[in-house]
């Protein structure tokens, strides 16, 4: 079973050379600090930063340079600073080409619920209705169940929709699983080490398909 660091260095591996990222609040940030040292990323912030980098050493904090989760960064050479019009004009022209989201829950079609529980207070959406409708692949780390231990990955949501068939990928404490296309459902692909499928089946709510072999994760 993973922690929130396993979950982020396993979503690192996802990473492509050349690629334009967004990272979402919550376990999403920590991919900043895995990724591979052989490729060449570019993290974007909703709230105007091109280039962050790792999260900083104690002591080395600046409070003037903040990610959209207001949690202190670095930023790398050649790095730019722009208002959130600009940051959201490189979102909805669709230059991002992966975005990183938390969910509450994501169902068997894509759909994802990560922004509203009804009756509690929150901010507000942020930039996620954006980047789901623009990204063009999304990956989703998260939980597999919530604190009543009831599954995340589920027919449909129950929660207000952020976006409609956008998620490709899902990476819990448990498993890596593929979203099918054409509302396929869900896929196992991948599980975390010391995790048996049968503790996935009973994890997941929506249509699991498992393979006849389906291998532990190989986290780097």
């Amino acid at each position: 079973m993973l922690d929130k660091f396993g979950i982020a260095k396993r979503i690192a591996q996802e990473l492509k050379d050349g690629y334009y990222v967004n990272l979402g609040i919550g376990i999403p940030t920590l991919v900043a600090n895995y990724i591979p040292k052989n490729i060449y990323v570019t993290l974007q912030s909703e709230n105007g930063l091109l280039g962050m980098g790792p999260f900083p050493f104690e002591g080395d904090e600046d409070a003037d340079i903040i990610n959209a989760g207001k949690q202190t960064v670095t930023t790398l050479p050649g790095s730019s600073f722009f208002d959130s019009a600009m940051s959201f004009g490189m979102i909805r022209a669709g230059k991002v080409d992966l975005t990183v989201l938390g969910a509450m829950e994501v169902a068997e079609n894509g759909d994802i619920a990560n922004w509203k529980i009804p009756g509690k207070m929150v901010k507000g959406m942020g930039g996620a209705m954006d980047l789901v409708a623009a990204a063009k692949n999304i990956i989703v780390a998260m939980q597999h169940t919530n604190k009543a231990g009831e599954s995340k990955l589920l027919p449909a949501c129950t929660l207000p929709i952020t976006g409609l068939r956008c998620v490709k990928k899902i990476v819990t404490e448990l498993a890596v699983i593929e979203v099918l296309p054409n509302g396929g459902g869900f896929k196992l692909l991948e599980r975390a080490p010391g995790v048996s499928v049968e503790h996935i089946r009973k994890a997941t709510a929506g249509k699991l398909t498992v393979p006849d072999d389906v291998p532990e994760m190989l986290i780097h």
